[in-house]
């Protein structure tokens, strides 16, 4: 029984001996060659490389001067190596560490962009699509993040370019909206449609999409035989098509090209 048990006991010490022989090369380096290197990784887009050298950063000077920056290069990276989940939880972190940190602005713009591009598929990157189709999960996620933004932070260099995102994703959204109502509407779900379409006129006041969400209240309360109410609804469409409270064309909020580009990063004022 011993005997059989000194060949596992060697290649467990065989194994040990290998894992040792990889170097880390960090050793030894100080916390300015380490945040130089990891940036410098950082500007040539070698991102999985930089996140690593700042994640050594931080565990071996978590109260360094570089922490802060390490933290939110962290989730730059991380966002523009395409793991979003990774990078919003660098930027949660820095949050929930530093609340009442400048930089934490900076935190709140990068979950909203990275979010934003979540709302993207790979192909409406080159191809116009429409993204009022796909799921809102992530468009409501970006636009409460860039609401944190403008809320806590109106004066921030941010707060322009996060308005103009949150413009658009409300656009979105009550196209969303009214896509379901239409869908229900198409299937004989009268009610449903109506309902549906309601919420848009009572939560996307001055989007395109109100107009065609009142006519489809019309159609399904006609449908419906709900006859007041259908010419209830006829008044509120003439009367927002009289005092110019609809809009026609989306371009209007959000043809001008958005503030910040989305490869910045945010750079801490050491002095």
């Amino acid at each position: 029984m011993r005997r059989a048990i000194w060949p596992i006991i060697l290649i467990a010490l065989f194994l040990t001996g290998c894992a040792g022989d990889e170097k880390d090369e960090t050793l030894g380096w100080s916390q300015q060659k380490l945040y130089t290197e990891a940036t410098d990784e950082m500007r040539a887009g070698n991102y999985e490389r930089a996140i690593k050298y700042y994640e050594i950063l931080e565990s071996r000077y978590p109260f360094g001067k570089y922490a802060h920056q390490a933290q939110l290069n962290v989730a730059y990276c991380y966002y523009r190596f395409a793991e979003p989940e990774s990078a919003l939880a660098a930027a949660d972190r820095f949050i929930k560490l530093h609340p009442q940190h400048p930089a934490a602005a900076y935190a709140y713009y990068l979950k909203g962009l990275i979010n934003f591009n979540r709302t993207l598929g790979f192909l409406d990157r080159f191809l116009p699509t429409d993204t009022s189709q796909r799921d809102p999960g992530a468009a409501l996620d970006s636009f409460n993040d860039f609401s944190e933004v403008v809320q806590r932070y109106p004066n921030s260099e941010y707060a322009e370019d996060s308005v103009r995102r949150m413009l658009y994703l409300r656009n979105n959204l009550a196209r969303y909206e009214v896509r379901v109502a239409d869908y229900y509407l198409r299937r004989g779900a009268y009610l449903a449609a109506a309902n549906r379409a309601e919420y848009v006129v009572q939560n996307y006041q001055r989007t395109p999409a109100l107009r065609d969400a009142l006519e489809i209240m019309i159609e399904a309360y006609t449908k419906l035989g709900m006859d007041q109410l259908a010419d209830d609804t006829k008044r509120v469409l003439a009367m927002n098509e009289s005092n110019g409270s609809l809009i026609d064309d989306p371009r209007d909020l959000v043809e001008k090209p958005f503030g910040r580009k989305l490869w910045e990063f945010f750079e801490l004022d050491e002095n």
